[in-house]
Formats: C-alpha cells, structure tokens, sequence
C-alpha cells in the first residue's frame, strides 16, 4: 500500500471542518496511520516547503514567504494516509492548489473559493485547508519528516477486504 502526508492548514482548524475533511478520505477507503496536531516552527516548514518540495524556485521568494508565515498563524493537524494509489487518489480529492480553479466535489472546491490574484494583492498565503504530498517520492521524503517510524501504525479495517480487494479466506 502507498502513504502520502496531508496537513490540515490552520484555516482548517479555525473553521472547524477538520472531521469533515478526514471524513472524506475515510469514506473513499483510505487508512490514518498517524496523525498528530503540532504548531512547527519556521525551520520545520523551511524543510517541508523549501528543501523537499522547493517551492522558491517554483514559485518564488514572496509566494513562500507568504505561505510560510500563513502555516504559522496556528497549529495544523498532520496525518498519513494509506491507500491503493494513495497519492493520487488524495490529490485528486483534495482539487488543484488555487481555491479557485478547484472542482466542485472537492475538498478546496467545496470549502474554498479564493483565487491566487486576490491573495497576492492583499500580499497573504492563499486559505486552501489542506496540502497533500505531489508525488510518491515527495511524500516518502515529506512522511518522515513529519512522523517517525514508531508514530505509524499498521492495523487492519473493513476497507482492506473491500476497497482494497484484499483476498477473503475460504471456509
């Protein structure tokens, strides 16, 4: 089975839909294997934004400042989910970065609805509840910064025999 690393943001929190969130994966079959509510500091989100997922030369200077000062307006919730093809499954969930553009039906369609011109000109990070890992190997490298081995847990749930095909045993 496949992790991938989400973090519930602090506009998350604030609103209170963090159930209605992780309901979500929930239902779609996938696992929380760890999960952990924490407050990092800025050389925390340093590493997560800049060294794996390398946001300044993506995006820029100003785009990770402003995100990275948005992360510190309070705690968020990390957790890693398993599933069949988990990351894509989570990111196809989740909806695409600008609340915006996001579909209806997903989380940031459903939830959020600001466009990246507007937070840019009000100069904040974009109010998009959730980030989810990019790829596999981004959240390999994102799941162990955030958790160590001995904070996930294997356990099994009716999902494994029914969204996950795992083979019933023969009476």
């Amino acid at each position: 089975m496949e992790k991938t690393l989400i973090i519930l943001k602090p506009d998350a929190l604030k609103r209170g839909i963090v159930g209605e969130i992780l309901t979500r994966f929930e239902k779609a079959g996938l696992k929380i294997v760890a999960m952990k509510m924490l407050e990092p500091d800025y050389e925390h989100y340093y590493e997560h934004y800049e060294n794996i997922g390398e946001m300044i030369s993506r995006r820029g200077q100003e785009a990770f400042d402003v995100t990275l000062e948005f992360m510190q307006d309070g705690p968020v919730i990390a957790a890693v989910l398993e599933g069949i093809e988990a990351v894509a499954l989570v990111r196809k969930m989740v909806g695409t970065t600008e609340p915006k553009a996001a579909l209806p039906g997903t989380i940031r369609g459903d939830y959020a609805h600001m466009s990246f011109d507007y937070a840019n000109g009000i100069g904040v990070g974009i109010p998009n509840l959730i980030h989810a890992s990019g790829d596999p190997k981004e959240a390999k490298k994102e799941i162990s910064h955030w958790f160590a081995e001995n904070e996930q847990y294997e356990y099994k749930t009716v999902h494994d025999v029914y969204t996950q095909a795992e083979k019933r045993k023969k009476k």
